[in-house]
């Protein structure tokens, strides 16, 4: 069936088929289908930036294609004076293209450190707290290929293990809520055509220029070693390859929680056996800070370093008790015992 014949089909507006119809957006959005795969209702993040644009209208289409709900959301962080007429702008230029966006608000007093991260975690609150309103457990984000190469720069200058290396996977899963990143394979120069093409807009963010920001100085450092000879497909190729390696430890993660922990819904706690501690420090590492999330319900893990320290106490004979991670910590014999703390 000819792609003009399956929009007649299915009904594909007007204003967005014609878009499509363009043999490269075509292309791209068949790549973009077989990554996502997914029948469920979901929820996308729409920054205003030209990888967020490209996949509002690609997941747009998914959408219409596979009779699903999906609900777009744009992050005003009022961070700059100019951020709201932006998220206004965005929802204007969306609606156009039948794309009905909702603005949601940082709300409060906001901090002055640690500045992208904290507006990274409070997107993600805003977020999630949509998704349990809708009762939806897709989540899609708009990174693609150069992120995943930006963020395992950062992470090394972080220190980060196997884990936070590759920490841009295509699909990650939070408790109940899974996310996607069905653009995680897509080239940026890709979705700016998509942007331009479609939309003929997208917003270009100052602090992309501002060096105080670290990823902006880890972006022209990689922009330099491009003309340097970087070979991106080598690299990612690479990525790849831990990928699988992270894969290996997952597994026996998952295993020593499956063998080595219970949880007593009556009390409400979960118990990790003697045998739980015994295991290589990665796996008892990540199963540890599987388990706080889980008691906690939280979606972002304990920094690495305060798991590591929790662990050397734990270890100890004279441990009786801590907190972390909005839990408590006690140890009971050779039994340690999680539970919410109050």
């Amino acid at each position: 069936m000819s792609l003009k014949n399956l929009s007649v089909k299915i009904k594909i507006p007007r204003v967005l088929k014609n878009k499509l119809n363009n043999k490269k957006i075509s292309q791209i959005y068949k790549k973009f289908a077989k990554s996502i795969s997914i029948n469920e209702n979901f929820i996308v993040a729409v920054s205003g930036g030209p990888d967020s644009l490209a996949l509002a209208f690609l997941s747009k289409i998914y959408s219409i294609q596979k009779n699903l709900k999906a609900k777009f959301y744009i992050i005003d962080h009022k961070l700059r004076s100019e951020s709201t007429n932006e998220a206004k702008y965005v929802k204007k230029i969306l609606n156009k293209f039948q794309i009905n966006a909702q603005i949601l608000y940082w709300q409060g007093i906001k901090p002055k450190s640690n500045i992208q991260s904290a507006a990274r975690t409070k997107r993600f609150e805003l977020l999630i707290s949509e998704c349990k309103k809708l009762g939806v457990t897709y989540m899609l984000l708009g990174h693609h290929q150069e992120d995943l190469i930006e963020n395992f720069f950062i992470r090394i200058l972080r220190g980060s293990g196997l884990k936070g290396l590759i920490s841009l996977s295509k699909k990650t899963k939070l408790q109940n809520l899974t996310i996607l990143r069905p653009l995680i394979n897509q080239k940026k120069e890709d979705l700016v055509f998509i942007s331009k093409k479609v939309f003929d807009f997208y917003v270009k963010d100052p602090t992309n220029n501002d060096e105080k920001f670290q990823r902006v100085r880890i972006r022209k450092l990689l922009n330099g070693l491009k003309n340097d000879g970087l070979d991106q497909k080598k690299f990612i190729k690479t990525i790849e390859n831990l990928k699988k390696s992270n894969d290996v430890v997952n597994y026996y993660v998952t295993k020593n929680l499956e063998n080595n922990s219970f949880f007593s819904h009556k009390k409400k706690h979960l118990i990790l056996n003697d045998k739980f501690f015994k295991q290589p420090y990665e796996v008892v590492f990540r199963s540890l800070s599987d388990s706080l999330n889980f008691v906690s319900k939280k979606y972002y893990s304990v920094r690495g370093k305060k798991i590591d320290k929790i662990i050397k106490e734990i270890q100890k004979s004279s441990f009786s008790k801590s907190t972390l991670g909005s839990c408590l910590i006690e140890k009971v014999n050779q039994t340690v015992i999680i539970s919410k703390e109050q």
